[in-house]
């Protein structure tokens, strides 16, 4: 049952920081970001996440002992279960299976019960994360669905707090806003509240690659959707309470580009955004930088980067992804997920115990690690079945040195070694060691061909 009192924290949600740009080229014009990171929830969508459920208690859609259920690429989630969670209600929660790690750990703790389901398909799929909610709330006793995407609550949230926040942080001197899209409320709402103080102000749209909004706001053609790894933002489809009419710029901004900018801002800036961050920051940049004559713009920080450690922060994961620029070869060095030239290898010492090994290989998440004497010859290679055979008849065999386990009779590739010579080591269930003259390089595994295929032939 929800309680009587009002939860503290939910009176934090708001009045967030606005920060100057000072240590970006931004042309001639002065660019602020506004910390939404900063709400306790970590992102903007607690403005929304409050509002809702305001609204749906005031109206009666949500009664005492009711379950909040939603669509969502999972900061509204987060939003909605603080907020739900605080009062008391049951939060499930449908997310695409694309969502950090992070997000789907901070849900589960604060109590929502999530349900993950496919990012590769659209709208109208019975796989498609709006869907597979509305149908969750059709079957829920006493549910109600957020549907952020349709909910008036929703832009009404941004036109009554968001919006006058900014215009009282500029001191009322404000000529753009550069926003993303994807509930499409922020910038309904704040398209609302300007046009009333300020109906010059340019509204301008940051939308990933593969998202139909920049193109649709530009041309009014809904064109075919793309895939991106940008969270949070972009879409395939145009959300019901969309409002594109102060929009005046679009900018379409590559994932690499919008991860790039992300970073640079936690290292040149020391703030610590996310992966929509990135992409509102290069096109933030952009009009800036194509500006003639002095403006101040306004952009977000949508939501915190602690949640996208795995991702936008790891270097492992982004050069997976090949988001992350390296040395390009042509030969079978470019398949190597962790070069030992970029001092990027995970290994053991031939004298380290199994369970530095298997501790090792958790933290990397592989299954095999090189053993390099004095950190730089291979002497060999030890996998998960090594380890296995060694200890199962007691833990104490955890003390053995890597050495008692270990293979030592390595068969190694060079990098210029034929892709059929590197798919026959695989076929066999090994990894493949390559090297040459110069030393070791590198391993090769099967996931890492797949990562290579996956890339290439996008």
């Amino acid at each position: 049952m929800p309680n009587d009192s009002r939860p503290a924290v939910l009176e934090l949600i708001g009045n967030t920081p606005l920060v100057r740009v000072s240590r970006f080229d931004t042309g001639p014009c002065t660019l602020f970001l506004k910390l939404e990171s900063q709400n306790p929830g970590g992102s903007i969508k607690d403005r929304i996440g409050l509002a809702m459920i305001d609204a749906a208690e005031r109206d009666g859609r949500l009664k005492p002992g009711g379950t909040i259920v939603e669509a969502t690429a999972g900061n509204t989630g987060l939003g909605l279960a603080l907020v739900g969670r605080a009062k008391g209600y049951r939060v499930v929660l449908v997310v695409p299976d694309k969502m950090s790690t992070e997000k789907v750990l901070h849900l589960k703790a604060m109590g929502a019960e999530v349900h993950i389901t496919r990012s590769d398909v659209g709208k109208g799929h019975t796989d498609y994360y709006q869907d597979v909610a509305a149908r969750l709330a059709a079957e829920i006793p006493d549910a109600f669905f957020a549907d952020q995407f349709n909910n008036p609550a929703n832009p009404l949230a941004h036109e009554c707090s968001t919006a006058p926040e900014i215009w009282a942080q500029t001191q009322h001197d404000v000529d753009a806003i550069v926003v993303g899209v994807g509930s499409a409320g922020t910038l309904t709402g704040l398209t609302r509240f300007f046009k009333r103080v300020q109906p010059d102000l340019e509204m301008v749209l940051a939308d990933p690659v593969g998202s139909v909004m920049a193109e649709y706001s530009r041309s009014g053609i809904l064109g075919k959707p793309g895939s991106w790894a940008v969270e949070g933002i972009g879409e395939d489809f145009i959300p019901s309470i969309t409002d594109l009419s102060s929009v005046r710029h679009a900018y379409s901004i590559s994932d690499e580009e919008s991860f790039d900018h992300a970073r640079q801002l936690l290292r040149t800036e020391g703030i610590l955004g996310g992966s929509s961050t990135g992409t509102l920051l290069a096109a933030a940049l952009r009009y800036c930088r194509e500006q003639t004559e002095p403006k101040r713009v306004v952009s977000f920080v949508c939501d915190t980067g602690t949640r996208y450690l795995s991702k936008v922060y790891n270097d492992q994961w982004m050069s997976d992804q090949g988001l992350l620029q390296s040395k390009h070869y042509g030969d079978l060095r470019d398949l190597i997920a962790r070069r030992f030239e970029d001092g990027r290898v995970i290994s053991v010492g031939p004298d380290d115990t199994l369970l530095t090994a298997f501790q090792r290989m958790r933290l990397a998440d592989v299954s095999q690690l090189p053993v390099l004497e004095d950190g730089k010859r291979l002497v060999g290679v030890i996998d998960e079945s090594d380890i296995l055979l060694n200890v199962q008849s007691g833990d104490a065999h955890f003390r053995m040195t890597v050495t008692s386990a270990m293979t030592d009779k390595l068969q190694t590739l060079a990098p210029d070694a034929s892709r059929a010579q590197l798919e026959a080591v695989l076929d066999r269930g090994l990894v493949a060691i390559i090297a040459d003259a110069s030393g070791f390089h590198g391993l090769i595994t099967r996931v890492d061909m797949l990562n290579h295929l996956r890339r290439t032939l996008a």
